[in-house]
C-alpha cells in the first residue's frame, strides 16, 4: 500500500524552493501520495519563537554556500531576489486561493512563483513586474487582488497555519509522514526512506 507525505511550504523559503525541485520525483520513484500544504512560514515563526536563519549574519553567510552546493547536487540554480527575506503572506494567499480552483493551476502557480523568485530573481515586492508575471503566465492580475482579499482565503490560509503549529511544526520545508515530522530539505533521503519502507 502506498503511503502519503504531506509536503508544508511557503515560497519565502530558500531551501523550501530546493526541497521542491525534488519531492515530485521522490513521489513518483516511491509511488507515494503527494500531498500539497500551503502554510504561512511568518505565522509559525511567530507562534513558535523561530526565526529565519537569515537573521543571524554567521549562520546566513553558511546557509548561503550550502544551499549553492545542494542546487548544484540536485542539477539545478537558486539565487536571492531583492527584498529578502520576503513577506510572502499575498503569494501565499494566491496558493490557497488557486488550491480551491483545481490541483492543475494549484501546482501551475506554484510552480511559476518558486522559480520567478528563486531562478529567476524577480523582485515580487514591484507590483507591476508582479502584474506581468501573473500575465505572462496565464493569470489574471485583477482577479488575482480581488482573490486574495477574499476573507475565505485569508481564513482558510490561517486555518492551514493553525494545522501545521498543531503537528509540531516549526518550519519549512517540512514534510510528514506516517505522522512522523521530516524537517529540512537535507532530510530528503530520510523522506524517500520512509516512504520506500
Amino acid at each position: 500500500m502506498s503511503k502519503t507525505v504531506e509536503f508544508y511550504f511557503d515560497f519565502g523559503s530558500p531551501a523550501t524552493f530546493l526541497a521542491y525541485t525534488q519531492i515530485s520525483k521522490i513521489a513518483e520513484r516511491t509511488g507515494a501520495e503527494l500531498i500539497w500544504k500551503p502554510m504561512l512560514l511568518g505565522g509559525v515563526f511567530k507562534a513558535t519563537g523561530n526565526s529565519s536563519p537569515v537573521l543571524i549574519p554567521a549562520k546566513a553567510k553558511w546557509m548561503n554556500r550550502d544551499l549553492a552546493r545542494w542546487a548544484k547536487r540536485y542539477g539545478t540554480k537558486i539565487g536571492f531576489p531583492a527584498g529578502f527575506p520576503l513577506n510572502t503572506l499575498p503569494l501565499m494567499r494566491g496558493a490557497v486561493g488557486y488550491k480551491r480552483e483545481g490541483e492543475d493551476v494549484f501546482l501551475r502557480y506554484v510552480d511559476m512563483i518558486f522559480k520567478a523568485i528563486w531562478q529567476n530573481e524577480v523582485d515580487v515586492r514591484d507590483q507591476d513586474r508582479f502584474a506581468a508575471l501573473l500575465n505572462e503566465n496565464g493569470f489574471d492580475p485583477g482577479e488575482f487582488l480581488v482573490m486574495i482579499s477574499d476573507q475565505e482565503v485569508k481564513d482558510d490560509l490561517m486555518k492551514r497555519t493553525q494545522e501545521a503549529i498543531e503537528k509540531g511544526l516549526f518550519g519549512a520545508p517540512s514534510f510528514i509522514i506516517d505522522d512522523v515530522l521530516h524537517f529540512g530539505q537535507d532530510r530528503l533521503d530520510w523522506v524517500e526512506s520512509a516512504l520506500s519502507d
